[in-house]
């Protein structure tokens, strides 16, 4: 489990698809084999540490739904530890368990996926290559975040350009509701919510 603020950016040192090796220093204070460490807000287990490095053996799933497949030498990432009980949560809770792929429009703008869409909502937490983000507007499978000038001095969505591609996690939230929704046999309506002080 992760906060979404960004501790540090580091460097793709060198990845051949099965194993990445990380540039950094701050992340890897108190670090050991098996933590879990999110690289562009994607959970990864710590496998191998030196002394400014650590390597993460990457699954063919992480493959399949992260923009890893596209990582090259000297590429920034954004990096976070995992949360210890003493932590403050500054962002919203992410799992580091990236849905899919979003494209960069510009002005912090991104397109995704329409199966993802219906888990974005106005002034809803996002993440985007692990930084906790507020969505300020979203319309047909886009959405806009606020960024403050520290969150983007701080993290590689300063490099971002248009077209370029970003791992995206919607908030968890979203997910449990529409579970408990269809649970329920779509029994639930407009009344429903008002009186059990949803509306």
């Amino acid at each position: 489990m992760f906060t979404g603020i960004v501790e540090e950016t580091g460097k793709v040192k060198s990845f051949d698809g099965r194993k990445l090796v990380i540039e950094c220093r701050k992340v890897l204070e108190n670090t050991k084999l098996g933590d879990s460490i999110a690289i562009d807000g994607c959970c990864q287990t710590v496998v191998e540490i030196t002394s400014n490095s650590f390597s993460a053996d990457v699954s063919s799933e992480t493959l399949s739904v992260t923009t890893f497949k596209n990582f090259q030498t000297g590429q920034e990432v954004n990096l976070e530890r995992a949360l210890t009980p003493s932590t403050r949560i500054g962002g919203h809770f992410v799992q580091g368990h990236v849905d899919g792929v979003g494209k960069y429009l510009g002005n912090m703008t991104f397109e995704i996926p329409s199966s993802l869409d219906k888990y974005v909502v106005y002034k809803g937490s996002i993440t985007v290559n692990g930084v906790s983000l507020t969505v300020s507007a979203n319309a047909n499978n886009t959405f806009s975040v606020a960024i403050i000038p520290h969150t983007l001095e701080n993290t590689n969505l300063k490099y971002l350009k248009s077209g370029d591609l970003v791992n995206i996690e919607t908030d968890i939230l979203g997910r449990y509701v529409e579970k408990f929704l269809y649970s329920q046999n779509n029994n639930i309506t407009e009344d429903f919510l008002r009186e059990n002080g949803f509306m």
